[in-house]
């Protein structure tokens, strides 16, 4: 037998599908024919291993095995440019707008 399982993370850049694009999942016999288990999640029911994961990543973080990417827009005048980029797949990384540089 087959073990499929399928994760799904909140989606908010969905504000602006149609109803038939933001419906989700239409045809949920598939599921049940393919054995399919669909289960929700949020991050706060994995909270208790958030020190765990800092233990293990923030090295690799250090020793340049893990890399994360910010995307910068600089002065607020930039934030609603920097948000339509966001949910249009313009930005790569966390998306930062600089307000005030110290």
């Amino acid at each position: 037998m087959r073990a499929n399982k399928c994760l799904r993370c909140f989606e908010g850049d969905r504000f602006d599908l149609t109803e038939a694009e933001a419906r989700g999942v239409y045809n949920m016999a598939m599921t049940f024919f393919n054995r399919v288990k669909m289960q929700r999640f949020l991050v706060f029911d994995y909270y208790y291993l958030y020190q765990k994961f800092l233990e293990a990543v923030l090295p690799q973080i250090k020793e340049g095995k893990i890399i994360y990417v910010e995307d910068f827009a600089e002065g607020l005048e930039n934030g609603p440019v920097a948000l339509v980029g966001r949910f249009s797949g313009r930005n790569v990384g966390k998306q930062v707008v600089v307000v005030l540089r110290e």
